[in-house]
């Protein structure tokens, strides 16, 4: 049975306790090449994984609901233990907050890609060939110089984020309505307009907003040789959502390369830990660095995720491997309890986002160990935990770390 984190009891229970640490390797979950073969996670020479996986307890996590495919944002909300079907969180402000805008209650944030078309203007590239972050901080100069007056009465903020990423911020009164995306999400179509879903006016008038700011971006960009184009992702405005100390009693720490999780992070109130680097060490480095100053740790590892997206197994495997070296040093800092999942699956067979469950260990010195000695989906699915909801595993850390006090006498 789903059974989702009740915030009034967390509050009412929460106490002092041990650190928790949540590694996510965005991604992680994946599908064999071959009917016969295996997983990019069950390929990877993991012994450090394999040993957690033989000490703690196990599982597979749905991150939305049984067969949904999830966006990045709303998985790792989950993870976080926020409902993402009540709690929903459009990739714009994610990614906004990702680097550090000071987003206002009234802002509509929406999330950019450079986009390669052709003389049709059907999408060869959805990403531009990923394009690099020199750049993207070109061209988002080039269209804030020239998109900035084009809505009157509104102000527009054009900003780098990573790659070929880059947030729009619109700014001004009756900004609103539930917006759809302009990313096709697949090559060899054209890009679809901005529609108002909510039926509302206010809804209308944002929609013919966007668009007409689209129409302008596209023609700056029209003779750039790969960032012919773009497209709009997760328009949206801050929801204000409850904040995750308040509700768990946890100062918390995000240690994050991309901007889209650091986003998420401080959307729920994590405080984001700068660091030099982008490998997994380099992120292990800052961990160690802040491990006095902190109760909840998240570690946000992206590659296996991107590897998922390019279709690249082999290098999905690597940089799963690449994690396992650094799980002696996590386990060196004595966490009460260590979380290692990812926030959905991207098999590189598919190179996108799958609806399949995430294999999940936790592992703490007062876990029960179950039967799995290795940690892979098959070998997860016969955990303790079972299949169960992304939003139950915090709960399950809390315990584990001695940060729950007895429900009732």
């Amino acid at each position: 049975m789903t059974i989702f984190t009740e915030f009034d009891l967390m509050r009412e229970l929460h106490q002092s306790g041990d650190k928790i640490v949540l590694l996510v390797m965005d991604g992680l979950g994946g599908l064999p090449m071959e009917s016969d073969g295996l997983t990019e996670l069950e390929t990877a020479h993991t012994p450090h994984l394999d040993a957690l996986a033989a000490q703690g307890t196990t599982g597979l996590a749905i991150p939305i609901r049984p067969g949904i495919e999830p966006g990045s944002g709303p998985a790792h909300l989950s993870l976080f233990s926020y409902d993402p079907v009540r709690y929903e969180v459009g990739r714009g402000v994610l990614e906004a907050l990702g680097i550090g805008f000071d987003l206002q209650p009234n802002d509509l944030a929406a999330r950019g890609n450079f986009a390669t078309v052709d003389e049709n203007g059907v999408i060869v590239d959805r990403r531009a060939g990923r394009i690099s972050t020199e750049e993207c901080i070109r061209l988002t100069k080039k269209l804030q110089e020239a998109t900035g007056d084009v809505l009157p009465g509104y102000q527009i903020f054009v900003l780098p984020v990573k790659e070929h990423r880059f947030v729009l911020i619109i700014r001004g009164e009756g900004l609103g309505g539930k917006l759809t995306e302009t990313d096709p999400l697949v090559t060899g179509k054209k890009p679809l307009p901005v529609r108002d879903e909510s039926g509302t006016e206010e809804g209308r008038r944002t929609a013919a907003l966007v668009n007409r700011w689209i129409e302008a971006a596209r023609k700056v960009l029209a003779d750039e040789p790969r960032a012919n184009s773009l497209n709009l992702r997760g328009l949206s405005k801050d929801p204000q959502l409850p904040k995750f100390d308040e509700i768990y009693g946890l100062k918390a720490a995000a240690i994050a390369v991309y901007p889209m999780y650091r986003g998420v992070a401080r959307l729920v109130g994590m405080e984001v830990v700068e660091f030099t680097g982008d490998r997994p060490q380099h992120e292990v480095d800052a961990l160690e660095r802040i491990w006095n100053d902190y109760d909840f740790f998240f570690v946000h590892i992206k590659k296996t995720d991107s590897y998922g997206e390019d279709g690249n197994f082999d290098a999905k495997v690597h940089e799963i491997q690449a994690v396992d070296e650094q799980i002696p040093r996590i386990l060196a800092l004595q966490p009460g309890a260590l979380i290692v999942t990812g926030d959905h699956s991207t098999p590189a067979k598919l190179r996108k986002h799958s609806w399949h469950p995430v294999p999940t260990l936790l592992w703490s010195p007062r876990a029960i160990p179950d039967a799995v000695q290795r940690f892979g989906e098959r070998a997860c699915a016969g955990g303790h935990f079972g299949v169960f909801h992304a939003t139950n595993l915090l709960p399950q850390a809390m315990a584990h770390a001695g940060r729950l006090k007895r429900f009732g006498a």
